[in-house]
């Protein structure tokens, strides 16, 4: 029973193994792998646009505020237009 149960294991094992090495290829040399990184280095490139103010520079993200619309905004940008 024991020996059933193993070869099981080993299967799934060997199935997990064929998974991770099929992705890695799609990922590291076809034009799918280049789409992915580009995506996210896109996404990269985004949130650190999204954390420069243009009037007061680069902030961190925990700094910003976050309008009822979703949009991030510069704490000092928020005071400016609220008491300004």
């Amino acid at each position: 029973m024991s020996v059933i149960i193993i070869e099981g294991v080993l299967f799934v094992a060997l199935l997990a193994t064929g998974a991770a090495l099929l992705y890695f290829v799609l990922v590291q040399f076809t034009p799918v792998g280049v789409r992915l990184r580009q995506a996210q280095n896109r996404r990269q490139i985004d949130r650190a646009a999204e954390l420069n103010c243009p009037i007061h520079g680069p902030r961190n993200e925990t700094d910003l505020v976050r309008l009822a619309s979703g949009e991030l905004i510069c704490p000092d940008c928020y005071k400016e237009t609220v008491h300004g």
